[in-house]
């Protein structure tokens, strides 16, 4: 509790300091206003992420509706941002599962380099807060990729496999569930394939489709941990 309490401090410290909306909490503003207290025996379930959980929707939005999901992933962000966007955009939503797939853009370095261990805190601050606030967590791995086509210089293979085993340990230390993508969805190069992905990075339909049944098990799995 200590932990959330500190690093909830932090963020509000973090919103203050800057002038412009960094995380872009006011993406889903008015969304999130219009979302009403869950109604008795409720399970709703949030999902926390970047462009794959963004593009989502777009791709398979009956998934979305069918299972009274809600897609909060914004395009491009990094860890940091949705940490600091976290309260507005799953907390107040009072979700019984939250599911975090995060880290990629971090690996791009898209804000920037980052070490692996402070993105990892990051999404591990997001576990912390969601556990303080009675929320279920369901931490993802970092799908496979091989390149990145808006930054060819760096070789995100090895950073993925690392990321993605500090998340797994992280799940089991802290009684957590880890939900596995990148085994389901990594060719022999441990590359996204073509056939579940046009650029390497961000799935198909297909690719969603093959992520869904996974999310699904996982969440399940999620509410019934004590």
């Amino acid at each position: 509790m200590k932990n959330a309490i500190y690093t909830t401090t932090l963020l509000l410290l973090s919103l203050t300091a800057g002038a412009q909306d960094w995380p872009n909490i006011k993406r889903y503003e008015e969304a999130n206003k219009a979302v009403k207290s869950p109604a008795k025996g409720e399970k709703r379930v949030v999902y926390m992420g970047d462009s794959i959980t963004d593009f989502w929707i777009n791709n398979d939005s009956t998934f979305f509706k069918s299972n009274n999901y809600y897609d909060r992933g914004i395009s491009g962000q990094t860890t940091g941002q949705m940490l600091l966007r976290f309260r507005e955009d799953v907390i107040n939503l009072k979700p019984a599962v939250v599911v975090i797939l995060a880290g990629i853009n971090d690996i791009a370095e898209n804000n920037g380099p980052s070490k692996l261990e402070d993105v990892a805190g990051n999404i591990f601050s997001m576990a912390e807060l969601a556990k303080a606030n009675n929320i279920k967590v369901v931490i993802s791995s970092v799908l496979p990729a091989a390149a990145f086509p808006w930054r060819p210089a760096i070789n995100p293979v090895e950073k993925v496999k690392t990321l993605n085993e500090m998340l797994l340990n992280y799940a089991k230390k802290n009684n957590m569930v880890y939900l596995d993508y990148f085994t389901a969805m990594a060719d022999n190069k441990r590359a996204l394939p073509l056939a579940l992905s046009k650029d390497g990075v961000h799935p198909n339909l297909e690719g969603y489709k093959m992520m869904e049944p996974l999310a699904k098990r996982a969440i399940a799995q999620a509410l019934q941990k004590k």
